[in-house]
């Protein structure tokens, strides 16, 4: 959520800091601005708009000069969206400007005593109170200036800053909220995220909690909070400008919905070994005495993360017969859970840098446990804390609503399932069975992508709905749980998802004609069970559309999914509910890549 981009060197700053901005769109968010200055300058210079960024850019004046700048997309925390409350944020004086993601937790009792001290504020935000207290600092270095005030600062924040009277340099600073600095020649950037750097240099430095830099237009230098000096290794990003590209698509959501197949080849590229009917996970760190040590596994995420976390938990019990369960990271951080040091956990986000899941990592860090990283976006903050991990190699995903993360995910978790399920009882054979069923799946998703037209259809049927239920066993219920927050997410259509089998316990209540069921029917030991809930809900004239591996006759309609091991189903019974979700958005004309009231990438609480 918010966005940041800065920028110091010799080309006309104003351009870049929007391009900047608009491949941040994606992040969610409801106002922008702009403040630029130069080493000529005699002081800076700031245009703010509430809304998207080309009302920014609308507003910027043609003679809008200089070299240097930061820019911001905000997203409402602290005052409505508005002109005024949007970021920069100067002080009285028109000094300092400040943009800011995060959250000040103790804004309130520092405005008092601002205010207490004669200060006026012009904005509601949390971040107009760095602002002043950076102004009235007593050090006389700009970086002196925000360390001091920082020391004050309670909360998370991902922080830039200009002033006046260093025009030579912007200072950054980092807790809890990403910071990205990008390595030019003879000139410097900085953003929130690598989507805004990559058209201009793929050399970049991430900040840790607790980190600062000064960029000049010639180097850069790191040191903490404390003024310690760090030492920071560039590093190459894989991903280029051309891969936040639409591609020909109309909105990154269908782009990414139909990259999955290359984008599950590329997890499991160079990962296979049909030798010993295994897979190769070298950034893992564990060896097979150690992988037979572990007693229990815990994963933890956020929405759709904590879905497919859900069904890697099945998959590990299944294959590698390791007690596994998945929990919302958001809930287990609060609940002083007994840290186990046999248990292995597993912590889930597509950004690497969700707040609740980076906060319940470090606690167990601090705890002593043995923590993995299944991330997207290499050199993100989880993926620095966890000892070892997986990347998903999904590529930049852009849209706010998760799909081939999602997918090449699940395929992450199956093959942890199988590495530890080969290094403990699992056959030679079941592993070249599951190998084989994981070779078989860019093949078959595009197959079930060949089928849009069809749900097309079926969606814009389904789009006068105003709630839906969706329903599943065992494997299926994951499946259902994120099919129905994708519905949720981009339609904004009410939709619930239940265990098929607690349907007697509640939930049959609400069935009706008007209120539709998708079911999840895979071709498994629990067929007749799940055709038992049809013949329930048909029987009380409710709609069904059936996701399964053949025509289901209680059905409505149904979309038949080609049929893989039945470990493995999951994965796919969900791609073409992603489709359905997305067409239902595109009948109803909702902005599909930017829901409302959400963000790609949720760093404060």
């Amino acid at each position: 959520m918010c966005g940041i981009v800065g920028y110091i060197g010799k080309r006309d700053v104003a351009p870049l800091l929007l391009e900047g901005l608009q491949r941040l769109e994606y992040r969610g968010y409801d106002s922008a601005g702009i403040v630029i200055t130069s080493p000529k300058s005699t002081g800076l210079k700031m245009v703010k708009a509430k809304g998207r960024v080309r009302d920014l850019e609308a507003k910027v004046p043609a003679r809008f000069k200089g070299t240097t700048g930061i820019a911001h997309t905000r997203w409402a925390t602290h005052g409505a969206p508005s002109d005024v409350n949007a970021h920069p944020h100067l002080d009285a004086e028109g000094k300092v400007a400040v943009v800011h993601n995060g959250i000040i937790d103790n804004a309130a009792d520092l405005r008092r005593k601002l205010e207490a001290d004669g200060v006026e504020f012009v904005s509601e935000t949390d971040t107009e109170v760095l602002v002043h207290l950076i102004a009235r600092a007593q050090a006389e270095k700009l970086e002196d200036k925000v360390r001091e005030t920082l020391r004050v600062i309670e909360g998370t924040y991902g922080i830039a800053v200009l002033h006046a009277d260093f025009p030579d340099r912007i200072v950054v600073a980092r807790n809890g909220s990403p910071v990205v600095l990008g390595i030019g020649e003879k000139e410097m950037f900085v953003a929130s995220d690598i989507a805004a750097l990559v058209a201009h240099t793929r050399q970049i430095v991430t900040l840790d909690d607790g980190e600062m830099a000064t960029l000049k237009a010639d180097d850069f230098r790191t040191y903490t909070t404390e003024g310690t000096r760090t030492t920071a290794e560039p590093t190459t990003v894989e991903w280029e400008a051309a891969s936040y590209d639409m591609g020909g698509h109309d909105t990154y959501m269908h782009k990414e919905i139909h990259e999955q197949a290359d984008a599950v080849d590329r997890v499991l590229r160079g990962r296979i070994d049909d030798r010993f009917s295994t897979v190769h996970l070298g950034g893992l760190n564990l060896d097979a005495r150690e992988a037979r040590q572990i007693r229990r596994v815990k994963i933890l995420g956020c929405g759709t993360s904590y879905h497919a976390g859900m069904i890697g938990a099945q998959m590990i019990e299944e294959l590698a017969r390791i007690p596994a369960d998945a929990e919302p990271a958001s809930e287990f951080r609060y609940r002083n859970a007994v840290v186990d040091p046999d248990t292995l956990y597993v912590a889930v986000s597509q950004s690497g840098e969700t707040y609740d899941v980076l906060a319940a990592v470090q606690e167990l860090k601090r705890k002593g446990a043995r923590v993995f990283g299944i991330v997207n976006v290499v050199g993100s903050a989880i993926a620095r804390e966890a000892d070892a991990g997986i990347y998903v190699h999904a590529g930049p995903e852009v849209c706010v609503v998760s799909t081939k993360c999602f997918t090449n995910t699940t395929v992450a978790f199956a093959l942890l399932a199988l590495h530890l399920g080969r290094t403990r009882d699992l056959s030679v054979r079941d592993g070249k069975r599951i190998i084989e069923g994981l070779r078989k799946l860019p093949e078959q998703i595009t197959e079930v992508l060949k089928q849009e037209d069809q749900i097309k259809q079926l969606a814009e049927q389904y789009a006068d709905a105003r709630s839906m239920l969706f329903i599943g066993r065992v494997r299926g219920y994951p499946v259902a749980r994120e099919a129905s927050l994708k519905l949720k997410e981009v339609s904004y259509i009410h939709a619930e998802a239940y265990p098929a089998s607690e349907l007697k316990h509640g939930p049959l209540a609400l069935i009706e004609p008007a209120l539709p069921t998708v079911a999840i029917v895979p071709d498994d030991d629990l067929l007749e069970k799940n055709r038992a809930a049809l013949e329930e809900i048909k029987a009380r004239s409710g709609r069904i559309l059936a996701v399964a591996h053949q025509e289901q006759e209680k059905a409505d309609q149904t979309i038949v999914v080609p049929k893989n091991e039945d470990e493995l189903d999951p994965i796919l019974m969900g791609i073409p509910l992603q489709l359905l979700a997305y067409h239902t958005a595109l009948a109803l004309g909702r902005d599909i890549d930017k829901p409302r009231n959400l963000a790609k990438s949720v760093t404060v609480e």
